[in-house]
């Protein structure tokens, strides 16, 4: 099932797992490569980008690889290869952008690093709520189906919440927000409904 999905996904897959284990056997690459806060003396621009192959735990790799497993083929089959390594980038990039500008101008005292590919996979789930808003999603608690952009649109809700309420620390609600922002600006330029049009649409 693994060499059936579809090869972005499965290479990011690969990485994130690849690039976590180093992160286990040295532990001091997080230093360079995690996204730090404007302004204290760690942050580098390659950040933006590499910050998304580490992450905080087993669990916290876990969830993102389930996510990405259950979501990425399927929309890399309809955007194609290299649209797909487009917007995963363009969510991630736009993820960490705005973690930066919430961090320095919002939540100053906040100096820890921030990892994870949770902005690029929240991007993912913005597009399968778009692409399929009508699929029907088992989400637990909930005991029943509930349509892609309720969920879609109910976690984007949350987050917005928590991050600006303080509500369940230590998580990078900006990232998720922006990994969203990213994907939709994305999307919509695709399909034709920003003012400059792109030579292809991808989705009519």
């Amino acid at each position: 099932m693994f060499y059936d999905l579809a090869p972005v996904t499965r290479n990011l897959l690969i990485a994130n797992v690849a690039i976590f284990l180093l992160q286990m056997l040295w532990p001091d690459i997080l230093v360079p490569l995690a996204l730090w806060p404007l302004g204290g003396g760690y942050f580098q621009p390659w950040q933006i980008v590499t910050n998304a192959f580490m992450h905080g735990g087993w669990m916290h790799l876990a969830f993102n690889m389930y996510a990405l497993f259950m979501f990425g083929g399927r929309i890399e089959r309809l955007l194609g290869t290299r649209n797909y390594t487009i917007y995963y980038f363009v969510c991630l990039i736009t993820a960490s952008i705005l973690q930066l500008l919430w961090l320095r101008f919002v939540e100053q005292e906040f100096q820890t690093p921030t990892v994870g590919a949770s902005g690029a996979i929240f991007g993912l789930l913005l597009a399968f709520g778009m692409l399929w808003p009508h699929e029907r999603l088992i989400v637990f608690p909930i005991p029943a189906q509930i349509p892609a952009w309720l969920f879609v649109t109910g976690y984007g809700v949350l987050e917005l919440v928590s991050g600006t309420t303080g509500w369940m620390p230590g998580v990078a609600h900006f990232a998720h927000l922006g990994g969203m922002l990213g994907g939709f600006v994305l999307l919509q330029y695709w399909r034709g409904k920003l003012p400059v049009k792109p030579k292809r649409r991808l989705m009519r």
